[in-house]
């Protein structure tokens, strides 16, 4: 059977994928938070790179600017939660 040939949902809704990325950086950064182990955080860290490479796309693309400036706050903010987690690892 043939591979449909439409657009991925992620090309046609950079914002939506944008979001569904950025929510699920702040669970694996609450994640990290709770549990500071190095493997939590490694998780968290690659969790907020799809992020910001799905920033990048939707800040290209003029995707509803409000709410990508708003998730690029949400992701400055898991970054720096993020770095405290892995000074407390790397203390350890």
């Amino acid at each position: 059977m043939a591979k449909d040939s439409k657009p991925s949902w992620k090309k046609e809704h950079p914002s939506t994928f944008l979001s569904n990325s950025v929510l699920k950086a702040d669970r694996s950064v609450k994640q990290a938070m709770s549990h500071p182990e190095e493997m939590a955080v490694e998780h968290a860290f690659n969790s907020i790179s799809r992020a910001e490479n799905a920033l990048s796309n939707a800040e290209q693309l003029d995707e509803h600017m409000d709410t990508v400036q708003q998730n690029k706050k949400q992701l400055d903010v898991m970054k720096r939660q993020l770095d405290e987690v892995q000074e407390i690892v790397e203390e350890e």
